[in-house]
This record gives structure tokens, sequence and C-alpha cells, in this order.
């Protein structure tokens, strides 16, 4: 602040600053205030919650996504005769479109096309399969043969929290 001659007015630091008590924080209050621990821990929670949530729906728009690139692509091949070389030239106008986007090289999206071949139910994509990360969705379809063994595996997967890394995929 500054005061009617234009300096700084001297700021009153409060008697009851310490050091700080979190690595990398500012100045912290020596005592906190009464049910400021419960208040905390709720906001610490509250930011890991919506964390999580923004996640999951990040992952569930680009599992829908790959599905929909994946069956637009077999539609494509079968109706319009579109060859193999066609993913290379989707691949190359995507990078060209979305220089620092992951996930468009030709390889996923031959990986996107054998999604949406394996999973045809767009409802089920989306209702079921979408909470589950695209690398599981992938060891999925690398692992296991019939729908029957890949459906069971996402229901697991889902139900007991497993990661492609983790357990039973």
């Amino acid at each position: 602040m500054t005061g009617s001659r234009g300096k700084r007015a001297a700021s009153k630091k409060p008697t009851n600053v310490q050091a700080p008590l979190a690595q990398g924080s500012r100045a912290t209050l020596e005592v906190a205030p009464e049910g400021y621990a419960e208040w905390i821990r709720g906001v610490k929670a509250g930011v890991h919650e919506a964390r999580q949530r923004a996640a999951r729906a990040v992952n569930n728009e680009l599992v829908g996504l790959y599905w929909r690139i994946g069956r637009d692509i077999r539609a494509r091949q079968d109706a319009q005769g579109w060859g193999a070389k066609i993913v290379d030239r989707i691949a190359a106008d995507l990078k060209t479109e979305f220089p620092d986007a992951e996930g468009f090289s030709p390889r996923n999206l031959k990986y996107m096309r054998a999604f949406a071949v394996a999973w045809p139910d767009e409802d089920f994509v989306q209702g079921v399969l979408a909470q589950l990360p695209w690398y599981t969705h992938l060891a999925l379809l690398e692992k296991l043969e019939t729908v029957e063994e890949r459906r069971w595996y996402a229901q697991k997967a889902i139900e007991h929290g497993w990661s492609r890394k983790g357990g039973g995929t």
C-alpha cells in the first residue's frame, strides 16, 4: 500500500508466523485455527476426487473418440474400398493438424480400427468400456482371442481396478 506521500507503508507481520510447515510453502501459522486440520483434509480430498473425476472424463472421451475413429476407418475401408495405406495418410493429416497430440500414429489408428471391430456396440463401449484406460483395451485385444474372454476381463478389470500393468491383463 502507498501512503499519501507515495511511500510504501510499512506492513506489519503477524506475530504468529514461523518457518513453513510444508516444504515449498511460504509462511504458515504457528498454530492452526480450531477445525483447520479437518477442513484442510476435506479440501485435499476434494482436490484428489476432482482430479480423478477429470481423468475419468478425459478417458471416457478418448475411448469414445478412438472407437468412433476406428469404426469410421473400417466403414470407409469396407464401403469405399480404402486400402490399408489410408491409415498412414490419416496419421499424417492428424499429425499436421495436431502436432502436439499423441495417439494418432498409424499403429494406434490400426488399434482403433481393431477396437471398433472387437466391440461393435457403441453403447457398451461408452457405458462400460470407457471406464478402462486405452492401454488396457490394447492389452485385451493383443492377449485375448474371443469376445467372451475380453468381456470377462474387461468387467473384472473394472470391478477390481485392474490395470494392464497390475493384474489380470
